[in-house]
Protein backbone atom coordinates (compact mmCIF):
# COMPACT_ATOMS: atom_id res chain seq x y z
CA UNK A 1 0.00 0.00 0.00
CA UNK A 2 1.44 3.80 -1.12
CA UNK A 3 2.02 5.34 2.48
CA UNK A 4 -0.55 8.39 1.02
CA UNK A 5 -3.10 5.28 0.97
CA UNK A 6 -2.32 4.21 4.55
CA UNK A 7 -1.99 7.44 5.84
CA UNK A 8 -5.92 7.77 4.67
CA UNK A 9 -6.66 4.32 6.57
CA UNK A 10 -4.95 6.07 9.70
CA UNK A 11 -7.08 8.96 9.60
CA UNK A 12 -10.42 7.35 9.06
CA UNK A 13 -9.59 4.39 11.55
CA UNK A 14 -9.16 6.49 14.39
CA UNK A 15 -11.30 9.35 13.46
CA UNK A 16 -8.50 12.12 13.57
CA UNK A 17 -9.39 14.70 11.25
CA UNK A 18 -12.78 16.14 10.23
CA UNK A 19 -13.89 17.84 7.41
CA UNK A 20 -13.07 21.65 7.37
CA UNK A 21 -10.35 21.37 10.38
CA UNK A 22 -7.59 23.36 10.35
CA UNK A 23 -4.02 21.34 11.24
CA UNK A 24 -1.24 23.09 12.78
CA UNK A 25 1.97 20.67 11.94
CA UNK A 26 4.79 20.38 13.84
CA UNK A 27 7.51 20.90 11.90
CA UNK A 28 11.46 20.26 12.56
CA UNK A 29 12.92 19.59 9.41
CA UNK A 30 13.37 16.08 9.77
CA UNK A 31 12.28 13.31 7.77
CA UNK A 32 9.29 12.35 9.62
CA UNK A 33 7.83 15.97 10.25
CA UNK A 34 8.54 16.73 6.18
CA UNK A 35 6.94 13.88 5.09
CA UNK A 36 3.87 14.60 7.20
CA UNK A 37 3.68 18.31 5.75
CA UNK A 38 4.17 16.85 2.26
CA UNK A 39 1.37 13.64 2.58
CA UNK A 40 -1.45 16.85 4.12
CA UNK A 41 -0.61 19.03 1.27
CA UNK A 42 -1.31 15.98 -0.94
CA UNK A 43 -4.68 14.99 0.64
CA UNK A 44 -5.75 18.60 2.06
CA UNK A 45 -8.39 19.43 -1.40
CA UNK A 46 -9.35 15.72 -0.23
CA UNK A 47 -10.01 15.75 3.08
CA UNK A 48 -11.10 19.56 2.98
CA UNK A 49 -8.69 20.53 5.21
CA UNK A 50 -6.21 24.01 5.94
CA UNK A 51 -3.11 23.39 7.18
CA UNK A 52 -0.73 25.64 9.01
CA UNK A 53 3.20 24.46 10.37
CA UNK A 54 4.75 25.29 13.68
CA UNK A 55 8.41 25.38 13.62
CA UNK A 56 10.06 24.96 17.71
CA UNK A 57 13.34 26.49 18.60
CA UNK A 58 14.60 24.65 21.36
CA UNK A 59 17.86 26.82 21.63
CA UNK A 60 19.72 23.84 22.50
CA UNK A 61 21.64 24.22 18.77
CA UNK A 62 22.36 27.52 17.92
CA UNK A 63 24.90 26.54 15.35
CA UNK A 64 22.48 24.26 13.14
CA UNK A 65 18.59 25.88 14.35
CA UNK A 66 19.09 29.07 11.69
CA UNK A 67 19.54 26.14 8.66
CA UNK A 68 17.06 24.17 9.99
CA UNK A 69 14.54 27.50 10.27
CA UNK A 70 15.16 28.45 6.69
CA UNK A 71 15.04 24.96 5.36
CA UNK A 72 11.47 24.82 7.02
CA UNK A 73 10.56 28.18 5.40
CA UNK A 74 11.48 27.10 1.96
CA UNK A 75 9.52 24.09 2.32
CA UNK A 76 6.33 25.51 3.85
CA UNK A 77 6.74 28.33 1.23
CA UNK A 78 6.91 25.34 -1.72
CA UNK A 79 3.60 24.44 -0.62
CA UNK A 80 1.88 27.39 0.11
CA UNK A 81 1.64 26.44 4.00
CA UNK A 82 2.32 29.48 6.70
CA UNK A 83 4.78 28.68 9.01
CA UNK A 84 4.86 30.03 12.81
CA UNK A 85 8.51 30.18 14.68
CA UNK A 86 8.11 29.50 18.56
CA UNK A 87 11.39 29.76 20.75
CA UNK A 88 11.63 27.72 24.12
CA UNK A 89 13.87 28.22 27.03
CA UNK A 90 14.42 24.61 27.77
CA UNK A 91 17.95 24.63 29.88
CA UNK A 92 16.53 27.37 32.36
CA UNK A 93 13.28 25.13 32.55
CA UNK A 94 15.27 21.88 32.99
CA UNK A 95 17.05 23.77 35.93
CA UNK A 96 14.55 25.62 37.43
CA UNK A 97 12.48 21.96 37.31
CA UNK A 98 15.10 20.26 38.51
CA UNK A 99 14.15 17.70 35.31
CA UNK A 100 16.25 16.66 32.52
CA UNK A 101 16.67 18.47 29.06
CA UNK A 102 14.87 15.91 27.19
CA UNK A 103 11.85 16.26 29.55
CA UNK A 104 12.05 19.64 29.93
CA UNK A 105 11.87 19.92 25.78
CA UNK A 106 8.87 17.94 25.62
CA UNK A 107 7.06 19.86 27.99
CA UNK A 108 7.28 23.15 26.74
CA UNK A 109 7.52 22.00 23.23
CA UNK A 110 3.86 20.77 23.75
CA UNK A 111 2.77 23.54 25.27
CA UNK A 112 4.26 25.63 22.76
CA UNK A 113 2.08 23.37 19.92
CA UNK A 114 -1.48 24.32 22.49
CA UNK A 115 -0.21 27.94 22.43
CA UNK A 116 0.25 28.23 19.11
CA UNK A 117 -2.94 26.60 18.28
CA UNK A 118 -4.90 28.56 20.22
CA UNK A 119 -3.44 31.71 18.31
CA UNK A 120 -4.02 30.14 15.27
CA UNK A 121 -7.48 28.98 16.08
CA UNK A 122 -6.30 24.96 14.55
CA UNK A 123 -8.41 22.01 15.12
CA UNK A 124 -5.74 20.09 15.69
CA UNK A 125 -2.11 19.33 16.48
CA UNK A 126 -0.06 16.95 13.56
CA UNK A 127 2.98 15.02 14.57
CA UNK A 128 5.01 13.03 12.83
CA UNK A 129 5.23 10.20 14.89
CA UNK A 130 5.96 6.71 13.26
CA UNK A 131 5.81 2.94 14.04
CA UNK A 132 9.37 2.70 14.45
CA UNK A 133 9.30 5.34 17.28
CA UNK A 134 6.03 3.49 18.70
CA UNK A 135 8.36 -0.08 19.00
CA UNK A 136 10.94 2.28 20.35
CA UNK A 137 8.91 3.92 23.02
CA UNK A 138 7.35 0.69 23.96
CA UNK A 139 10.74 -0.82 24.83
CA UNK A 140 11.79 2.44 26.55
CA UNK A 141 8.84 1.73 28.97
CA UNK A 142 9.85 -1.61 29.11
CA UNK A 143 13.06 -1.45 30.15
CA UNK A 144 11.95 1.13 32.91
CA UNK A 145 9.16 -0.67 33.77
CA UNK A 146 5.58 -0.31 32.74
CA UNK A 147 2.41 -1.74 32.89
CA UNK A 148 -0.16 -2.32 30.29
CA UNK A 149 -1.03 1.35 30.07
CA UNK A 150 2.73 2.16 29.53
CA UNK A 151 2.71 -0.80 27.17
CA UNK A 152 0.17 0.81 24.97
CA UNK A 153 2.51 3.32 23.91
CA UNK A 154 1.86 6.61 21.83
CA UNK A 155 -1.61 6.91 21.39
CA UNK A 156 -2.86 7.48 17.84
CA UNK A 157 -5.27 10.47 19.02
CA UNK A 158 -4.67 12.21 22.13
CA UNK A 159 -7.48 15.38 22.97
CA UNK A 160 -5.90 17.85 20.36
CA UNK A 161 -2.69 15.81 19.44
CA UNK A 162 -2.98 13.31 15.89
CA UNK A 163 -0.13 11.23 14.55
CA UNK A 164 -1.39 10.08 10.95
CA UNK A 165 2.11 8.36 10.50
CA UNK A 166 2.02 6.38 13.40
CA UNK A 167 1.54 3.01 11.38
CA UNK A 168 4.18 3.63 9.02
CA UNK A 169 7.41 2.56 9.59
CA UNK A 170 10.74 4.54 9.03
CA UNK A 171 12.12 2.64 6.18
CA UNK A 172 8.45 3.67 4.44
CA UNK A 173 9.01 7.03 4.75
CA UNK A 174 12.72 7.40 4.07
CA UNK A 175 11.58 5.68 0.75
CA UNK A 176 8.23 8.23 0.31
CA UNK A 177 11.15 11.30 0.85
CA UNK A 178 13.44 9.83 -1.66
CA UNK A 179 10.43 9.13 -4.69
CA UNK A 180 9.13 12.81 -3.91
CA UNK A 181 12.62 14.30 -4.26
CA UNK A 182 12.08 16.29 -1.41
CA UNK A 183 15.19 17.53 1.05
CA UNK A 184 15.04 17.39 5.00
CA UNK A 185 17.28 17.95 7.58
CA UNK A 186 19.33 16.24 10.54
CA UNK A 187 19.45 16.94 14.10
CA UNK A 188 22.84 16.09 15.24
CA UNK A 189 21.38 15.02 18.76
CA UNK A 190 19.51 12.25 17.30
CA UNK A 191 22.74 10.66 16.35
CA UNK A 192 24.23 10.76 20.08
CA UNK A 193 24.17 7.04 21.02
CA UNK A 194 24.32 8.37 25.39
CA UNK A 195 20.37 8.57 24.66
CA UNK A 196 18.48 5.49 25.62
CA UNK A 197 16.44 6.05 22.54
CA UNK A 198 19.23 6.44 20.62
CA UNK A 199 20.72 3.78 21.71
CA UNK A 200 17.59 1.15 21.05
CA UNK A 201 17.29 2.89 17.67
CA UNK A 202 21.25 2.33 16.25
CA UNK A 203 22.27 -0.79 18.29
CA UNK A 204 19.57 -2.59 19.78
CA UNK A 205 16.38 -2.35 17.36
CA UNK A 206 18.96 -3.50 14.27
CA UNK A 207 19.70 -6.34 16.30
CA UNK A 208 16.14 -7.63 16.92
CA UNK A 209 15.23 -7.00 13.50
CA UNK A 210 17.76 -9.31 12.58
CA UNK A 211 15.89 -12.16 14.34
CA UNK A 212 12.24 -10.54 13.28
CA UNK A 213 12.46 -8.31 10.35
CA UNK A 214 8.56 -7.46 10.95
CA UNK A 215 8.55 -6.86 14.98
CA UNK A 216 8.06 -2.99 14.56
CA UNK A 217 4.31 -3.99 13.04
CA UNK A 218 4.35 -7.08 15.95
CA UNK A 219 5.09 -4.45 18.67
CA UNK A 220 2.45 -1.94 16.96
CA UNK A 221 -0.23 -4.91 17.11
CA UNK A 222 0.86 -5.20 20.88
CA UNK A 223 0.15 -1.64 21.46
CA UNK A 224 -3.38 -1.94 19.79
CA UNK A 225 -4.26 -4.94 21.83
CA UNK A 226 -3.33 -3.17 24.80
CA UNK A 227 -4.74 0.15 24.13
CA UNK A 228 -8.35 -1.78 23.88
CA UNK A 229 -8.46 -3.67 26.39
CA UNK A 230 -7.38 -0.55 28.41
CA UNK A 231 -10.16 1.14 27.34
CA UNK A 232 -12.53 -1.44 28.34
CA UNK A 233 -11.11 -1.40 31.60
CA UNK A 234 -11.23 2.57 31.59
CA UNK A 235 -15.43 2.24 31.61
CA UNK A 236 -14.65 -0.65 34.45
CA UNK A 237 -12.08 1.90 36.42
CA UNK A 238 -14.73 5.12 36.22
CA UNK A 239 -17.80 3.10 37.38
CA UNK A 240 -16.26 1.53 40.07
CA UNK A 241 -14.59 5.12 41.21
CA UNK A 242 -18.06 6.72 41.18
CA UNK A 243 -19.26 4.40 43.77
CA UNK A 244 -16.49 5.20 45.90
CA UNK A 245 -15.72 9.06 45.88
CA UNK A 246 -16.33 10.66 49.63
CA UNK A 247 -15.11 13.81 48.68
CA UNK A 248 -13.15 15.32 45.39
CA UNK A 249 -12.13 18.78 44.20
CA UNK A 250 -9.39 20.01 41.64
CA UNK A 251 -6.35 18.67 44.24
CA UNK A 252 -7.84 16.33 46.18
CA UNK A 253 -9.85 12.94 46.66
CA UNK A 254 -11.31 10.87 49.40
CA UNK A 255 -12.09 7.38 48.51
CA UNK A 256 -13.80 4.86 50.92
CA UNK A 257 -11.59 2.32 52.07
CA UNK A 258 -14.07 -0.43 52.48
CA UNK A 259 -14.60 -1.11 48.88
CA UNK A 260 -10.92 -0.42 48.20
CA UNK A 261 -9.78 -3.18 50.17
CA UNK A 262 -12.64 -5.89 48.38
CA UNK A 263 -11.17 -4.49 44.86
CA UNK A 264 -9.67 -7.09 42.66
CA UNK A 265 -5.90 -5.98 42.20
CA UNK A 266 -6.38 -5.20 38.39
CA UNK A 267 -8.82 -2.92 38.83
CA UNK A 268 -7.57 -1.51 42.18
CA UNK A 269 -4.38 -0.71 40.25
CA UNK A 270 -6.36 1.41 37.99
CA UNK A 271 -8.59 3.09 40.04
CA UNK A 272 -5.51 4.38 42.59
CA UNK A 273 -3.71 5.47 39.24
CA UNK A 274 -6.81 7.15 37.71
CA UNK A 275 -7.45 9.01 41.54
CA UNK A 276 -3.72 10.06 41.46
CA UNK A 277 -4.10 11.88 38.28
CA UNK A 278 -7.44 13.37 39.39
CA UNK A 279 -5.57 15.17 41.84
CA UNK A 280 -2.03 16.51 39.96
CA UNK A 281 -1.62 14.01 37.28
CA UNK A 282 0.87 10.77 36.65
CA UNK A 283 4.46 12.69 36.19
CA UNK A 284 6.65 11.07 37.84
CA UNK A 285 4.34 8.45 39.08
CA UNK A 286 5.39 4.94 38.52
CA UNK A 287 3.96 0.85 38.98
CA UNK A 288 6.20 0.75 42.38
CA UNK A 289 4.12 3.95 43.68
CA UNK A 290 1.23 2.34 42.89
CA UNK A 291 1.79 -0.54 44.61
CA UNK A 292 3.17 1.35 47.89
CA UNK A 293 -0.60 3.14 47.95
CA UNK A 294 -1.97 -0.41 47.94
CA UNK A 295 -0.11 -1.71 50.97
CA UNK A 296 -1.32 1.50 52.41
CA UNK A 297 -4.86 0.54 52.24
CA UNK A 298 -4.53 -3.36 52.72
CA UNK A 299 -2.19 -2.65 55.73
CA UNK A 300 -1.48 0.38 56.82
CA UNK A 301 -3.04 1.87 60.10
CA UNK A 302 -5.39 5.18 60.32
CA UNK A 303 -2.99 8.26 59.75
CA UNK A 304 -0.31 6.15 58.22
CA UNK A 305 0.98 8.30 54.71
CA UNK A 306 3.27 8.06 52.05
CA UNK A 307 4.66 10.59 49.89
CA UNK A 308 4.99 10.77 45.88
CA UNK A 309 6.51 12.52 43.41
CA UNK A 310 4.55 16.28 42.67
CA UNK A 311 4.12 17.23 46.73
CA UNK A 312 1.11 14.35 46.48
CA UNK A 313 0.71 13.05 49.78
CA UNK A 314 -1.50 9.89 50.43
CA UNK A 315 -3.20 9.47 53.91
CA UNK A 316 -5.12 6.14 55.32
CA UNK A 317 -7.86 7.41 57.48
CA UNK A 318 -10.67 5.19 59.55
CA UNK A 319 -13.00 5.19 56.86
CA UNK A 320 -11.37 7.00 53.60
CA UNK A 321 -7.89 6.96 51.77
CA UNK A 322 -6.67 10.65 50.75
CA UNK A 323 -5.04 11.50 47.87
CA UNK A 324 -4.23 15.12 47.88
CA UNK A 325 -1.66 18.08 46.21
CA UNK A 326 -3.08 20.37 48.34
CA UNK A 327 -0.40 22.86 50.10
CA UNK A 328 -0.12 21.88 53.77
CA UNK A 329 -1.68 24.20 55.84
CA UNK A 330 0.17 26.96 57.74
CA UNK A 331 -1.21 29.20 60.16
CA UNK A 332 -0.87 33.31 59.53
CA UNK A 333 0.12 35.18 63.00
CA UNK A 334 -2.36 35.86 65.13
CA UNK A 335 -2.02 38.10 68.10
CA UNK A 336 -3.66 37.59 71.68
CA UNK A 337 -3.67 41.09 73.38
CA UNK A 338 -5.02 39.89 76.73
CA UNK A 339 -7.38 37.00 78.16
CA UNK A 340 -10.27 35.70 75.33
CA UNK A 341 -10.26 33.51 72.49
CA UNK A 342 -9.12 33.54 69.09
CA UNK A 343 -10.14 31.50 66.56
CA UNK A 344 -7.15 29.89 63.81
CA UNK A 345 -9.27 29.71 60.42
CA UNK A 346 -6.99 28.24 58.56
CA UNK A 347 -6.69 25.10 61.12
CA UNK A 348 -10.31 25.46 62.11
CA UNK A 349 -9.47 26.01 65.79
CA UNK A 350 -10.56 28.15 68.87
CA UNK A 351 -8.17 29.07 71.32
CA UNK A 352 -9.39 30.22 74.76
CA UNK A 353 -6.85 31.77 77.27
CA UNK A 354 -8.07 32.99 81.05
CA UNK A 355 -5.92 34.88 83.65
CA UNK A 356 -6.77 33.08 87.27
CA UNK A 357 -5.14 33.04 90.17
CA UNK A 358 -3.63 30.00 91.26
CA UNK A 359 -5.39 29.38 94.59
CA UNK A 360 -8.34 28.98 92.38
CA UNK A 361 -7.17 25.86 90.54
CA UNK A 362 -8.10 22.64 91.59
CA UNK A 363 -6.05 20.70 89.11
CA UNK A 364 -2.98 21.93 87.01
CA UNK A 365 -2.30 18.92 85.22
CA UNK A 366 -2.00 19.57 81.66
CA UNK A 367 -3.60 17.62 78.34
CA UNK A 368 -3.09 17.79 74.75
CA UNK A 369 -6.20 20.46 74.71
CA UNK A 370 -5.23 22.67 78.06
CA UNK A 371 -2.34 23.91 79.11
CA UNK A 372 -1.39 25.95 82.50
CA UNK A 373 1.21 28.53 81.76
CA UNK A 374 3.31 30.36 84.63
CA UNK A 375 1.42 33.99 83.76
CA UNK A 376 3.98 35.51 86.12
CA UNK A 377 6.11 35.35 82.96
CA UNK A 378 3.67 36.23 80.18
CA UNK A 379 3.66 39.67 78.80
CA UNK A 380 0.88 40.62 76.39
CA UNK A 381 0.41 40.37 73.40
CA UNK A 382 1.10 37.20 72.76
CA UNK A 383 1.22 35.62 69.53
CA UNK A 384 0.11 32.50 67.55
CA UNK A 385 2.39 31.36 64.67
CA UNK A 386 3.26 28.26 62.49
CA UNK A 387 7.12 27.43 62.97
CA UNK A 388 10.03 28.82 61.55
CA UNK A 389 13.49 27.92 60.73
CA UNK A 390 15.68 28.27 64.26
CA UNK A 391 12.86 27.51 66.41
CA UNK A 392 13.37 25.67 69.93
CA UNK A 393 12.07 24.83 73.53
CA UNK A 394 12.65 23.24 76.89
CA UNK A 395 9.99 20.34 76.67
CA UNK A 396 8.46 20.41 79.95
CA UNK A 397 10.29 16.93 81.45
CA UNK A 398 12.55 16.69 79.25
CA UNK A 399 15.29 18.74 81.02
CA UNK A 400 17.29 20.40 78.17
CA UNK A 401 17.07 22.51 74.71
CA UNK A 402 15.51 20.64 72.02
CA UNK A 403 14.88 21.81 68.14
CA UNK A 404 11.39 21.62 67.60
CA UNK A 405 12.25 20.01 64.15
CA UNK A 406 13.54 17.00 66.39
CA UNK A 407 10.69 17.09 68.54
CA UNK A 408 8.14 16.65 65.92
CA UNK A 409 10.43 13.73 64.53
CA UNK A 410 10.34 12.12 67.83
CA UNK A 411 7.11 12.42 68.19
CA UNK A 412 6.27 11.14 64.54
CA UNK A 413 4.14 14.20 63.64
CA UNK A 414 3.88 13.92 59.60
CA UNK A 415 5.82 16.63 57.84
CA UNK A 416 3.31 17.78 55.85
CA UNK A 417 1.40 18.52 59.44
CA UNK A 418 4.05 20.50 61.53
CA UNK A 419 3.43 23.82 59.44
CA UNK A 420 -0.12 23.31 60.79
CA UNK A 421 0.43 23.32 64.55
CA UNK A 422 0.10 26.79 66.58
CA UNK A 423 2.88 27.93 68.55
CA UNK A 424 1.77 30.00 71.50
CA UNK A 425 4.60 32.63 71.58
CA UNK A 426 5.68 34.62 74.49
CA UNK A 427 8.80 37.43 73.95
CA UNK A 428 10.18 35.24 71.20
CA UNK A 429 9.95 31.60 73.41
CA UNK A 430 7.70 29.42 72.60
CA UNK A 431 5.69 29.25 75.67
CA UNK A 432 3.34 26.00 74.26
CA UNK A 433 3.06 23.59 71.22
CA UNK A 434 -0.25 23.89 71.03
CA UNK A 435 -1.99 20.46 71.53
CA UNK A 436 1.34 18.79 72.62
CA UNK A 437 3.40 20.35 75.47
CA UNK A 438 4.29 23.52 77.31
CA UNK A 439 7.58 25.06 77.76
CA UNK A 440 9.34 23.81 81.07
CA UNK A 441 10.51 27.35 81.87
CA UNK A 442 6.62 28.44 81.70
CA UNK A 443 5.67 25.13 84.05
CA UNK A 444 3.28 26.44 87.18
CA UNK A 445 4.35 25.65 90.50
CA UNK A 446 3.55 26.58 94.46
CA UNK A 447 5.49 30.00 93.61
CA UNK A 448 3.23 31.19 90.71
CA UNK A 449 0.70 33.86 91.64
CA UNK A 450 -1.26 34.13 88.07
CA UNK A 451 -1.85 31.47 85.60
CA UNK A 452 -2.69 31.54 82.30
CA UNK A 453 -5.20 28.85 81.61
CA UNK A 454 -4.93 28.39 77.82
CA UNK A 455 -7.66 25.45 76.22
CA UNK A 456 -8.26 24.50 72.48
CA UNK A 457 -11.28 23.57 71.02
CA UNK A 458 -11.50 22.19 67.32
Amino acid sequence: MELIDTVKVTIKKYAMISQGEHLLIALSGGTDSVCLLKALSMLKDELEISLSAIYIDHQLRPDETPFEIDFCKKICDSLSIPLTIKSIDVLSYAISEKISKQEAARELRYRAFYEAAFELKADKIAIGHNADDQAETILIRLIRGAGPLGLAGIPPVRQKIIRPLIEIERSEIEAFIDAHDIGYVIDSSNLIDRYLRNKIRHIIMPEIKNINPSVVKTISRTADIYRSEERYFDILVTKSIMKMISRKNDQSIELFISPLEMLDPVILRRVLRRAVDETKGLKGITFIHIEDIIKLVKNGRAGDRIYLPGNIRVIKKYSVLTITSEEPKKLNTYILDNSGSIYLKEVSLTLFAELIDYDNIENIDSDKKTAFINADKIQFPLSIRSRVNGDYFYPLGFGKKKKLQDYFVDEKIPRDERDAIPLLINNDEIAWVVGHRIDERYKVDKSVKKVLKCSVRY
